[in-house]
């Protein structure tokens, strides 16, 4: 479950609404990067089985779009940009 960022505001403008989504996503990039690089195993004990590379992949993925918009990132980002929008 996603909670809501602390910046949002029951009376923004579409403007500001589409900033904070660029914002959310380019944190989940962000995320994803850390992530793959945290979740990075090269165990030569456990030969990589022929989906694993996509698997992990939409995992990151999914867990990066879950987790942004919470880290901070993004409300750091739409705090200096929101005035010159």
């Amino acid at each position: 479950m996603k909670t809501a960022p602390m910046y949002t505001n029951a009376t923004i403008s579409p403007k500001l609404e589409k900033l904070k989504k660029v914002c959310d996503e380019f944190e989940s990039e962000i995320l994803n990067f850390y992530l793959k690089e945290a979740l990075d195993s090269k165990n030569t004990l456990f030969p990589k089985s022929p989906g694993e590379e996509i698997y992990k992949s939409m995992y990151e993925e999914t867990l990066s779009k879950n987790l942004s918009g919470n880290f901070g990132y993004s409300e750091l980002l739409y705090n200096f940009l929101k005035n010159r929008v």
